[in-house]
Order: structure tokens, then C-alpha cells, then sequence
């Protein structure tokens, strides 16, 4: 490497190669926290049940992924959506069942599940 171009060449070449896009604007992304604390509280069925589900309908705007440490390791495990042009909504206490209902509601019907959310178990 003998210059900055050739840096930038290579990074845009390895992006390709891996898919990255660059305008995601209408994808959603659901994120799971995936950190020993979510882990140890059931993050990796509910990450399961997200993904399963998400393919078996088909979904192509939907990316699942996980995450390090969220940071409200009491409300494990945590999902967040991320909806374009909308807020992110942070989903606690998951459950395979839970994520089932988070892909059928309100990823492909709108409708964020409200008791899911932080907001409904923060008092």
C-alpha cells in the first residue's frame, strides 16, 4: 500500500465483497443484545426465533443482528427496532414467543407491541 487511494480502493472492493450496502434507508433493523448478561438471560433463542421467523416470511427489507452490551442489563433480553424514518423502539424481557409477535406485528403490520416496550416496564 503506497497510498491513500489504493486504501480506499481496497475498503471499497472488501464492502462489495461483503455485501454492504450503502443506501439502507428502507431496511429495518432488529438488533438483540447479545452480551454475557442477554445471553445468560435467554438472548440467543429469542435471536433464533427473530431470524427463523423473519425467513420464513420472506422478508428482505429485514436485517437481524446482535449487538455487545445494550446497557440495561436488568431488562435482558433486549431487542431494538429500527424503522426508517421512526423512532428506534427498545423491546425488554424478550421471549422466543415475544419475538414471533414483534416480526407479525410490528415489522410486517406497523404496529409496535407496546407492553413489550421499555416505556411500559419503566415506571
Amino acid at each position: 500500500m503506497k497510498s491513500l487511494e489504493e486504501l480506499k480502493a481496497l475498503r471499497d472492493k472488501m464492502a462489495a465483497n461483503m455485501g454492504i450496502r450503502e443506501d439502507d434507508s428502507d431496511n429495518i433493523r432488529i438488533v438483540v443484545g447479545m452480551a454475557t448478561c442477554g445471553i445468560a438471560a435467554g438472548a440467543r433463542p429469542v435471536l433464533h426465533a427473530l431470524t427463523e421467523e423473519v425467513a420464513k416470511r420472506g422478508l428482505k427489507n429485514v436485517t437481524v443482528a446482535q449487538t455487545g452490551c445494550i446497557g440495561i442489563c436488568q431488562y435482558e433480553p433486549v431487542v431494538e427496532v429500527f424503522c426508517p424514518g421512526k423512532e428506534k423502539i427498545t423491546y425488554v424481557k424478550m421471549t422466543p414467543e415475544k419475538a414471533v409477535r414483534i416480526v407479525n406485528d410490528h415489522i410486517v403490520n406497523g404496529n409496535p407491541v407496546n407492553e413489550y416496550t421499555i416505556g411500559s416496564t419503566v415506571k
